[in-house]
Parts: C-alpha cells; structure tokens; sequence
C-alpha cells in the first residue's frame, strides 16, 4: 500500500496547523459538521428531481459518535459520499493558493481565522488527532474507499467495506497533555455546546446518543 504525499504547500500548512497556529482547537467540529451538511446538501438537491435517490428529506441526518475507551470521535452523514478520485482531489490539497502566505503575513497577529476564510477546514481536525480515517462511498456506487492520514507524512487510499452511501470521519484523539485536555472532545455535553455554539444553523438533524441518569424504582438514591 503506497503512501501520497501532500502537495508541498499543503504540507507546510498543515504542519503549522499541527502545531497549534489556532487558539481555538474547537472549532473543528464547526468545520467538520459543515462538510457533512454540504454533502447532506448535494444529495437532497439531487432528490428533488431524481427519485432515484429513493431518500425522504427528513432522513438525512448528521450523527455524532464517541468511543472513550478508543478515543475516537466519529462524524457520519448520509449524503453523497465520495469516489475514490474525489477523495484524492478533495483531501490531498489543502486550501487555495496564497493561504500560507496570508498566514506567513499576519502570523503576529491574534485569531486569524485562516481555515474560515480559506476552506481549509476538514485539515482543522488534526489540531486534535494524530490520527484521521475517512471511510466513503458515493451514491450510486458499488464501491467504497478509505483515506487515512496521521498527518505531514501523507495519506493513504484503499478500498473498503461500507454498506450504504455517505462518509464518516473518525478521529483519534491526541493523548491530553498538562497545557491541553483532548479528552474534553469525548464528554457529550461539551459536544453538545460546541453543536450549540457553532452549527445551530444547519438545516439537518445533528443527532447523538446520549446518557441519562434517573432513580431507580424503590431507591432512596
């Protein structure tokens, strides 16, 4: 299995993001959601004069999933999914040209938001992780692929097992540090305050399994 490289801008991008440029690691999640929307976007548009979609509108879904024990955080939607060329395309080049430049030039400055204003924001994910899986398939297609990432070093892409259309993003958390608590991003009442604060304009359904508490029948406690 061979390993791409970045191109070279991209690489240098996202070595900064890497290592901390961004003040606000959350924002992630704004970012990631987004793409998920965009792709829940381009389905639900094709089903307005496509029945073929065979999709009814309020079954697309945005849905969160956390495993504490393997420290992953999963982001799935059921849009329209990728082709392997697409997932090439999309997540082996980073932002526009003339992003690192903007960075390099106002580098001094505060929240300088460059992942906003240059859609670099599926990349924002390795703030957090030190490892990213992309698990895709595209509507209509038979097939699915896989891209995996830790980061500078390249990606890789391969064909797997997924048995409907749409892409999930699992990440796997930086183990936490004195300075950082990565483990805040696994707590379902931190990620429902990030949904809350960032992606409450998203039109689809943000869903996520969540624990509740109640007291025992015939318990004091």
């Amino acid at each position: 299995m061979r390993t791409k490289q970045f191109k070279s801008e991209s690489k240098k991008l996202m070595d900064m993001m890497i290592n901390s440029i961004y003040t606000h690691k959350e924002i992630f999640l704004r970012e990631l959601i987004s793409n998920a929307s965009d792709a829940l976007d381009k389905l639900y548009f094709r089903s307005l004069t496509d029945n073929s979609v065979g999709i009814a509108p309020d079954d697309f879904e945005i849905r969160l999933e956390i495993n504490k024990d393997a420290r992953t955080l999963k982001i799935i939607d059921n849009g329209c999914g990728m082709t392997e060329d697409e997932l090439d395309k999309n997540l082996g080049t980073i932002a526009k040209s003339g992003s690192l430049a903007f960075k390099q030039e106002n580098e001094k400055k505060e929240n300088v938001d460059i992942i906003g204003q240059f859609g670099v924001g599926f990349y924002s994910a390795f703030m957090v992780c030190n490892q990213v899986t992309v698990r895709t398939r595209k509507f209509g297609s038979d097939t699915a692929y896989q891209w995996q990432s830790s980061g500078v070093d390249g990606y890789t892409i391969t064909e797997c097992d997924k048995e409907s259309a749409g892409t999930e993003v699992i990440m796997h958390l930086k183990d936490d540090t004195e300075d950082e608590h990565y483990s805040e991003f696994l707590d379902e009442w931190k990620l429902k305050e990030l949904v809350t604060k960032y992606s409450d304009y998203i039109r689809f359904p943000i869903r996520m399994a969540v624990t509740k508490t109640r007291k025992k029948e015939g318990s004091p406690d």
